[in-house]
């Protein structure tokens, strides 16, 4: 006798398979939190599901119950992105490598599967991904939904690379999408925000493994705008940090070689000063907030030698994010940023020179990316320089910066900025229409596939489909 469908379940039969993947409501792991623990949420139910049918039976159980459902790999996302008042899936079980192909370069894998893992399980079938961001820490699935990116003109963000997505939808058939199968589906789904469906397995272009060596320097920001261009162009995978305190900027040029593996370090300047000092300092800076210039002297300071380095392509991507963090990322056109990093200075300098001025961390992130077409991408037709900013939380404690994103986030604005979707912004649809030229593209796949809102949760209404009269500050997650 073949399996009862979901569907041919009563509801108690529904929770008695969920139960032993269902996290208890009297455990700590039923309250959500983001990696910075910047946002937070109580789930009407938490689920981490083993295999693909468990996750139809939420599908299911959600159906009946009339709940929203929302997936979230490691909690990356600084924003309320993963939060829900609805049904929370955890899909961090869901982590399989399923096909790996050398000769047509692609890999099939599980939607819960991180970067991290992803690196690890390439390389051992002498793969690699193309291009990453700066941590590898995320799950596959949500650097997709979310467009994440890491640097080069002529490297695109990570979604340019997916070939085909299975999906669950939310009638509960499953349905594979390509640029040649569904095409709507696909390009709704690959900057989705989670909201057209629940992504069960990826299949993603690679690469052969390869080798980087990357060159770090450091010059002063006038010099690094005079010689933008030629930074940008000088290698393949170049990206920038910006310490505005003493505006200096680190440069870092990578390109692919075949020399063999190069690395240095130092226990005592990367550890005992780079991170320890440094954390204290900015500690103290919750006090005596001009310690946190001195911080950033002492990095400046540390960053001055040149370096070079020869290692595993996502050994040289990836950079030790080593604090909780606030954080937000906005996407300028290319030749849009030396103008808007100009006006960024004016305003930070003259925050510096106001013994009450805001006092902003370091250091501020400068990467880019190629133009591409997927309908909600900050890179949309444009080349991309991306700049992010962040304010750590030494030792886990709050720092005050909404002043500061909001004032960096109107500088960006002016100069037609797109903010990174994983990322707390204050875009509304009406602002969504006027920067994506997709978004209504977007919304009508959304309501086609979706259209009883399973898959929304707060951050999606509010970003994508509020009403003009409808108060979303109820809605919004923020930290304590």
């Amino acid at each position: 006798m073949s399996q009862p469908t979901p569907a041919e379940l009563s509801l108690e039969a529904l929770y008695e398979l969920l139960r032993p993947i269902t996290v208890p409501s009297t455990s700590a792991r039923s309250t959500f939190h983001n990696w910075a623990r910047t946002y937070s949420c109580k789930p009407a139910i938490v689920f981490e599901p083993e295999n693909q049918h468990q996750c139809e039976l939420i599908m299911e159980l959600a159906r009946r119950n009339g709940k929203t459902v929302r997936a979230t790999g490691v909690g990356h996302s600084p924003s309320d992105l993963a939060c829900t008042k609805g049904y929370l899936v955890k899909v961090g079980k869901l982590n399989e490598l399923l096909e790996a192909n050398f000769e047509k370069r692609y890999v099939v894998v599980e939607a819960g599967i991180t970067l991290v893992d992803m690196n690890e399980q390439l390389l051992h079938h002498n793969l690699a991904l193309t291009s990453i961001g700066s941590i590898s820490e995320q799950s596959l699935a949500g650097t997709i939904a979310t467009v994440n990116h890491g640097s080069g003109l002529k490297y695109g963000t990570l979604s340019t690379h997916v070939l085909e997505v299975t999906l669950l939808l939310s009638d509960g058939s499953k349905v594979r999408c390509s640029r040649d199968e569904h095409c709507d589906l696909f390009m709704a789904t690959i900057c989705g925000l989670g909201s057209t469906g629940f992504i069960l397995t990826i299949k993603y272009e690679v690469e052969p493994a390869f080798r980087l060596k990357e060159r770090r320097f450091a010059i002063s920001f006038d010099e690094a705008l005079e010689r933008y261009s030629d930074l940008a162009r000088q290698s393949q995978h170049t990206r920038m940090w910006w310490f505005p305190q003493t505006n200096t900027i680190q440069v870092s040029l990578a390109d692919r070689t075949d020399e063999r593996k190069h690395v240095e370090g130092s226990w005592f300047w990367a550890t005992l000063i780079g991170y320890h000092l440094v954390q204290f300092l900015l500690f103290l800076g919750l006090y005596a907030p001009d310690l946190h210039v001195w911080a950033a002297r002492i990095v400046s300071w540390l960053i001055q030698e040149k370096t070079t380095v020869i290692d595993d392509s996502f050994r040289i991507f990836n950079v030790e994010h080593r604090y909780w963090q606030y954080t937000i990322e906005y996407a300028v056109d290319y030749n849009e940023a030396p103008a808007c990093l100009r006006d960024l200075r004016k305003w930070l300098d003259r925050e510096h020179s106001d013994p009450l001025g805001l006092r902003p961390h370091f250091p501020i992130e400068i990467r880019f990316s190629s133009a591409d077409d997927i309908w909600l991408s900050p890179s949309n037709g444009r080349t991309t320089c991306w700049l992010g900013i962040a304010q750590y939380k030494p030792y886990g404690f709050d720092v005050p910066y909404r002043k500061l994103f909001d004032e960096y986030g109107a500088i960006i604005a002016s100069h037609g900025g797109r903010p990174h979707w994983a990322k707390a912004h204050h875009l509304r649809p009406g602002d969504v229409r006027e920067l994506y030229p997709r978004s209504e593209d977007f919304v009508r796949v959304v309501e086609k596939y979706d259209p009883t809102g399973m898959f929304r949760n707060e951050y999606v209404s509010r970003h994508i489909f509020a009403q003009p009269d409808r108060k979303w500050d109820e809605y919004v997650y923020l930290d304590p």
